[in-house]
C-alpha cells in the first residue's frame, strides 16, 4: 500500500483493486497507516453519489521505527517475504544492482553511506507516479541499513 500510495493520492476502493483485496480491508490498512502517521488525507472526490477519501503516503513523515525486538524481527520477516515476491516479478534482462554486506566501518563511513541510500530512496519516493502511468517502469527498491551489536566471538 505504501509503495502505490507514494505514487498518487488514491482511495480505499482503488487500492483494493490494485491489491486484489475487499474495499473493507484495503479501508482498515489505510485507517491504520494513517494512526501510525506514514498516510496522510489528501483530498476528497464524488464518486456515485458518496464521497471516497484519497490517501498518499508522506515520504517526509517521521519512520514509525519498531522500538521492541520482537517487532523488529516481524519486520525483517515481512521484509524478506516481500522482496521474495518481487524477485519472481524481475525482468529477466532488466537492470538492477544487488549488495549484501556486514562489515567494520568508521563512523563517518558509516554516516556517509547511510545518508546516500536515504536520500537515494528518499529521491525515488518524491519521484513516484501511479501505477501504469505512461513513461514509466515498475521497479523494486528494498534497503535494510542498521548497525549491529559488537558480539565477540
Amino acid at each position: 500500500m505504501l509503495s502505490l500510495l507514494t505514487g498518487s493520492a488514491m482511495s480505499a476502493a482503488e487500492l483494493a483493486r490494485e491489491l486484489g483485496l475487499t474495499q473493507a480491508n484495503a479501508s482498515y490498512h489505510l485507517r491504520t497507516l494513517v494512526r501510525a502517521g506514514l498516510v496522510r488525507p489528501a483530498g476528497q472526490e464524488r464518486v456515485r453519489g458518496g464521497v471516497a477519501k484519497r490517501y498518499r503516503y508522506d515520504v517526509d513523515a517521521p519512520s514509525a521505527a519498531a522500538v521492541d525486538p520482537e517487532a523488529e524481527v516481524l519486520f525483517a520477516e515481512v521484509l524478506a517475504a516481500e522482496l521474495v515476491r518481487r524477485s519472481e516479478a524481475r525482468r529477466p534482462a532488466g537492470r538492477g544492482t544487488t549488495a549484501d554486506a556486514e562489515l567494520w566501518v568508521e563512523p563517518e563511513a558509516w554516516e556517509q553511506a547511510r545518508a546516500q541510500v536515504a536520500d537515494a530512496m528518499r529521491e525515488l519516493h518524491l519521484r513516484a507516479q501511479a501505477p501504469r502511468s505512461a513513461g514509466t517502469k515498475r521497479v523494486s527498491a528494498t534497503v535494510a541499513m542498521f548497525e549491529l551489536e559488537d558480539s565477540a566471538p
